[in-house]
């Protein structure tokens, strides 16, 4: 029989075996959880939530207020009056990037110190500080500026004013001494709670007085304020506190005839333009030239010798002149970010001394900055204090930096930092292991290759070289 044209073409299709069909197991309620957890992704944390958030926002604010200060000190001091001549010069420019490269090591070193190892040091350093206050007033010793003897030096560009780190031995000390009475719950009475910080506290003011330094008294009489109040002291004796304090500064001012002359003519400036309101009426006219954006970064007119100091105590009024009031709105907006990472530190510690150490770093700071400001826009009698981390004068710089050097150690141990810097280590090498694991990469692209005909050379002599022996 012949095939049709149709069967001879096609070729009829295999039959398939027949497979069982298999049925998938269930999934347990345990595996379900496990596979939605690594689908979902993780909720997205607010970045002022996050452990760290406090020490990434002092790091940030401090670097740009030290940049800032480096490049504002530069554009208010290259010009240099003698008489009719005027000259460049960068030689203050060049003492304050001294003082910086000295400050922030010094603030690298503290941030990394533990808590403990500022505890350890409290006493010592009162001790020091009070030692050298008293240095000041050894004739020969202690270095007159100004009518004022303030400084010690010690050669060449080194001079410290003691002043300036009594404020931070005070401060540690205190914090330690009230963390001690609330640990051992002796903060019971009056007498507990101020003896002995307000007596040790008016020996170091007794002495700076003798200083005439009237604006680092205030300073300091802030930090104690800071420290009684978050330490729990009540409402009642708080007042007590602050109606001494305002009645020991006003007899203060009105106890030298040219803090009087300064307390009755800061409002009025104009008065005796020519004598006593020299400084605070060209202060007033240096941010009136400025306006909303100022005349440019260097172009004052105000620091040809008309403006005394303007590198170091009105360096406020050189700011609003060359970069407007929005420059001047920048540096409160910097401030007041730093003033808020050091709350949230206070805020956020754990023990007593970390909370009393923080609040007083804030305090300190802060008043600084505001009586500087408020003496330059003529809110507030000068005083002669410098502006934080941005006027000239290495004792404020290094004290200062030293001081958020702390500050930041403390917003490393804040609660959840250790772990998320743990994780973070864990993710990624630190900047050590990346330095070193560069270097061996480079010296591995470096490292001469071998030839084909040297390593042939090599393998040929392996093979015939006799061999030892078992």
């Amino acid at each position: 029989m012949t095939a049709s044209a149709g069967e001879a073409g096609v070729k009829a299709p295999r039959a398939k075996a027949a497979q069982p069909r298999t049925t998938a197991a269930p999934r347990s309620a345990s595996s379900s959880a496990t596979v939605t957890a690594l689908r979902t992704k993780p909720a997205a944390v607010p970045l002022l939530a996050r452990p760290l958030a406090s020490y990434y926002l002092l790091v940030a604010s401090t670097a740009l207020l030290v940049a800032f200060g480096l490049v504002m000190v530069w554009s208010s001091s290259y010009v240099e009056t003698s008489g009719a001549d005027s000259k460049v010069s960068f030689a203050i420019l060049q003492k304050q990037a001294l003082w910086v490269a000295i400050g922030v090591p010094l603030l690298f070193v503290a941030s990394r110190l533990p808590v403990r190892v500022f505890r350890f040091a409290a006493y010592p350093a009162l001790l020091v500080a009070v030692v050298l206050l008293l240095a000041v007033l050894v004739p020969g010793l202690g270095v007159t500026l100004n009518g004022a003897r303030r400084w010690l030096d010690f050669g060449g560009p080194f001079s410290v004013q003691p002043s300036e780190f009594a404020k931070l031995a005070l401060l540690v000390w205190g914090a330690d001494l009230l963390a001690r009475k609330h640990q051992h719950r002796t903060f019971d009475t009056y007498r507990r709670m101020l003896i002995p910080l307000v007596p040790v506290t008016l020996v170091v003011l007794a002495l700076i007085e003798k200083e005439h330094d009237l604006g680092t008294s205030m300073v300091v009489i802030a930090i104690v304020l800071a420290l009684l109040w978050f330490a729990g002291a009540p409402g009642r004796l708080f007042g007590l506190v602050v109606a001494f304090v305002i009645g020991g500064v006003t007899l203060l001012a009105v106890s030298q005839p040219y803090r009087m002359e300064r307390l009755l003519n800061f409002g009025h400036p104009f008065k005796d333009l020519h004598d006593t309101g020299w400084q605070a009426g060209q202060g007033i006219y240096a941010l009136g030239s400025g306006g909303w954006w100022g005349v440019g970064l260097g172009g004052s007119r105000e620091k040809w010798g008309y403006l005394p100091e303007a590198h170091s105590d009105f360096i406020f009024a050189i700011i609003g002149e060359e970069l407007g009031l929005m420059g001047t709105l920048a540096v409160l907006v910097l401030f007041a970010v730093l003033a808020y990472a050091g709350i949230r530190v206070a805020q956020r510690s754990r023990d007593a001394f970390s909370r009393l150490v923080a609040a007083g770093i804030v305090a300190w700071l802060m008043v600084q900055a505001l009586v500087n400001i408020g003496a330059v826009i003529g809110l507030l009698p000068i005083t002669g204090i410098p502006l934080p981390l941005i006027s000239a004068g290495g004792s404020s710089l290094i004290f200062t930096l030293f001081a958020l050097g702390m500050l930041m150690s403390l917003a490393r141990h804040e609660p959840g930092a250790q772990a998320a810097r743990a994780a973070s280590a864990a993710r990624r090498p630190g900047p050590i292991r990346r330095a070193f694991a560069r270097v061996g990469a480079l010296a591995q692209t470096n490292a001469p290759r071998a030839t084909p005909a040297a390593t042939a050379t090599r393998a040929a002599s392996r093979a015939t070289a006799p061999r030892r022996g078992r």
